[in-house]
Protein backbone atom coordinates (compact mmCIF):
# COMPACT_ATOMS: atom_id res chain seq x y z
CA UNK A 1 0.00 0.00 0.00
CA UNK A 2 0.84 3.65 0.04
CA UNK A 3 3.36 4.78 2.64
CA UNK A 4 2.66 7.54 5.16
CA UNK A 5 4.28 10.29 3.12
CA UNK A 6 2.29 9.35 -0.01
CA UNK A 7 -0.96 9.33 1.99
CA UNK A 8 -0.10 12.68 3.58
CA UNK A 9 0.73 14.17 0.17
CA UNK A 10 -2.55 12.92 -1.32
CA UNK A 11 -4.63 14.24 1.58
CA UNK A 12 -2.87 17.61 1.76
CA UNK A 13 -3.29 18.25 -1.96
CA UNK A 14 -6.85 16.90 -2.13
CA UNK A 15 -8.52 16.74 1.32
CA UNK A 16 -11.88 15.79 -0.20
CA UNK A 17 -10.44 12.32 -0.72
CA UNK A 18 -11.38 11.70 2.92
CA UNK A 19 -15.06 12.11 2.02
CA UNK A 20 -15.11 9.40 -0.65
CA UNK A 21 -16.55 5.97 -0.12
CA UNK A 22 -13.99 3.20 -0.23
CA UNK A 23 -16.44 0.81 -1.89
CA UNK A 24 -18.20 3.23 -4.24
CA UNK A 25 -15.31 5.46 -5.34
CA UNK A 26 -11.83 4.41 -4.38
CA UNK A 27 -11.90 0.66 -4.87
CA UNK A 28 -13.50 0.71 -8.37
CA UNK A 29 -10.99 3.29 -9.60
CA UNK A 30 -8.02 1.32 -8.26
CA UNK A 31 -9.44 -1.90 -9.75
CA UNK A 32 -9.85 -0.19 -13.13
CA UNK A 33 -6.25 1.03 -13.06
CA UNK A 34 -5.10 -2.47 -12.13
CA UNK A 35 -7.18 -3.87 -15.00
CA UNK A 36 -5.28 -1.63 -17.42
CA UNK A 37 -2.11 -3.34 -16.26
CA UNK A 38 -0.80 -0.85 -13.71
CA UNK A 39 1.09 -2.48 -10.85
CA UNK A 40 0.68 -1.46 -7.23
CA UNK A 41 3.56 1.01 -7.18
CA UNK A 42 2.32 2.71 -10.37
CA UNK A 43 -1.18 3.06 -8.89
CA UNK A 44 0.23 4.43 -5.64
CA UNK A 45 2.37 6.97 -7.49
CA UNK A 46 -0.54 8.05 -9.70
CA UNK A 47 -2.77 8.60 -6.65
CA UNK A 48 -0.05 10.39 -4.68
CA UNK A 49 0.73 12.62 -7.70
CA UNK A 50 -2.88 13.36 -8.68
CA UNK A 51 -5.30 12.19 -5.97
CA UNK A 52 -8.14 13.87 -7.86
CA UNK A 53 -8.02 10.84 -10.18
CA UNK A 54 -10.12 9.10 -7.53
CA UNK A 55 -12.85 11.73 -7.92
CA UNK A 56 -13.22 11.24 -11.67
CA UNK A 57 -16.16 9.16 -12.85
CA UNK A 58 -15.17 5.79 -14.26
CA UNK A 59 -18.06 5.69 -16.71
CA UNK A 60 -18.18 9.36 -17.74
CA UNK A 61 -14.48 10.19 -17.67
CA UNK A 62 -11.81 7.53 -17.21
CA UNK A 63 -13.19 4.75 -19.42
CA UNK A 64 -14.14 7.07 -22.33
CA UNK A 65 -10.72 8.72 -22.29
CA UNK A 66 -8.98 5.33 -22.24
CA UNK A 67 -11.20 4.28 -25.15
CA UNK A 68 -10.27 7.42 -27.09
CA UNK A 69 -6.59 6.58 -26.62
CA UNK A 70 -7.26 2.99 -27.80
CA UNK A 71 -8.96 4.41 -30.91
CA UNK A 72 -5.81 6.46 -31.51
CA UNK A 73 -3.71 3.29 -31.42
CA UNK A 74 -2.60 3.09 -27.79
CA UNK A 75 -2.44 -0.32 -26.14
CA UNK A 76 -3.66 -0.88 -22.59
CA UNK A 77 0.00 -1.08 -21.53
CA UNK A 78 0.69 2.34 -23.08
CA UNK A 79 -2.43 3.81 -21.48
CA UNK A 80 -1.35 2.37 -18.12
CA UNK A 81 2.16 3.76 -18.54
CA UNK A 82 0.81 7.19 -19.51
CA UNK A 83 -1.59 7.18 -16.55
CA UNK A 84 1.23 6.18 -14.20
CA UNK A 85 3.55 8.93 -15.49
CA UNK A 86 0.98 11.69 -15.98
CA UNK A 87 -2.28 10.91 -14.15
CA UNK A 88 -3.31 14.55 -14.59
CA UNK A 89 -3.85 13.76 -18.28
CA UNK A 90 -7.16 12.16 -17.32
CA UNK A 91 -8.17 15.36 -15.54
CA UNK A 92 -8.10 17.34 -18.80
CA UNK A 93 -11.32 17.75 -20.74
CA UNK A 94 -12.24 15.08 -23.26
CA UNK A 95 -12.39 17.79 -25.93
CA UNK A 96 -8.79 18.85 -25.23
CA UNK A 97 -7.57 15.25 -25.25
CA UNK A 98 -9.42 14.44 -28.49
CA UNK A 99 -8.20 17.60 -30.23
CA UNK A 100 -4.57 17.18 -29.28
CA UNK A 101 -4.39 13.46 -29.99
CA UNK A 102 -6.06 14.04 -33.36
CA UNK A 103 -3.55 16.71 -34.40
CA UNK A 104 -0.57 14.71 -33.19
CA UNK A 105 -1.84 11.59 -34.97
CA UNK A 106 -2.46 13.48 -38.23
CA UNK A 107 1.15 14.65 -38.15
CA UNK A 108 2.46 11.17 -37.35
CA UNK A 109 3.70 12.38 -33.98
CA UNK A 110 1.37 10.60 -31.56
CA UNK A 111 3.40 8.62 -29.03
CA UNK A 112 3.12 8.17 -25.31
CA UNK A 113 5.92 10.70 -24.77
CA UNK A 114 4.60 13.30 -27.22
CA UNK A 115 1.11 13.04 -25.73
CA UNK A 116 2.35 13.63 -22.19
CA UNK A 117 4.36 16.63 -23.39
CA UNK A 118 1.53 18.07 -25.52
CA UNK A 119 -1.07 17.77 -22.77
CA UNK A 120 1.08 19.82 -20.42
CA UNK A 121 1.53 22.69 -22.91
CA UNK A 122 -0.55 25.83 -22.77
CA UNK A 123 -3.03 26.25 -25.61
CA UNK A 124 -0.88 28.99 -27.15
CA UNK A 125 2.29 26.90 -27.03
CA UNK A 126 0.49 23.86 -28.45
CA UNK A 127 -1.00 25.90 -31.33
CA UNK A 128 2.36 27.46 -32.14
CA UNK A 129 4.05 24.09 -32.28
CA UNK A 130 1.44 21.78 -33.85
CA UNK A 131 -1.28 23.75 -35.62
Amino acid sequence: GMDGSQIAKAISSFPNILLYSLEANLKPCVQWMSGLGMDGSQIETAIATFPQILSLSLEANLKPKAQLLRERGFTNAEIASTLAKLPKLFGHSSKRLAHRTSLLQAQGLLTETSLRSAMQMTDAKFRARFE
